[in-house]
C-alpha cells in the first residue's frame, strides 16, 4: 500500500495574510469599488430594457456600496 500526502512539511511564516491577499483580490476598498462599479452598469442595463424592480434593486446596492466607503474613509480619517 502506498502513501498519499507524505513529506515534509512547510513551516507557517507566522504572519497571518487577510482574505483579499490570499485570493489577490486587493482590499476591501478597492472590491467596494469595483461593485459600485458593476451595479452602475447593472443598473444601466435594467434601465434600458424596463427592469424596473432590477434598477431599484441595484441603486439600492450602489447606495450601500458608497456608503460603506464612506464609512470606511471615516474610520481612517479618526
Amino acid at each position: 500500500m502506498t502513501r498519499t500526502g507524505g513529506g515534509r512539511k512547510h513551516k507557517a511564516s507566522g504572519r497571518r495574510r487577510s482574505a483579499g491577499e490570499e485570493t489577490g483580490e486587493g482590499s476591501p476598498d478597492d472590491a467596494l469599488v469595483l461593485i459600485r462599479a458593476a451595479v452602475t452598469e447593472l443598473a444601466k442595463l435594467a434601465q434600458r430594457h424596463n427592469f424596473a424592480v432590477l434598477d431599484h434593486l441595484l441603486a439600492m446596492a450602489r447606495l450601500e456600496a458608497d456608503e460603506q466607503l464612506r464609512a470606511r474613509s471615516r474610520r481612517k480619517l479618526s
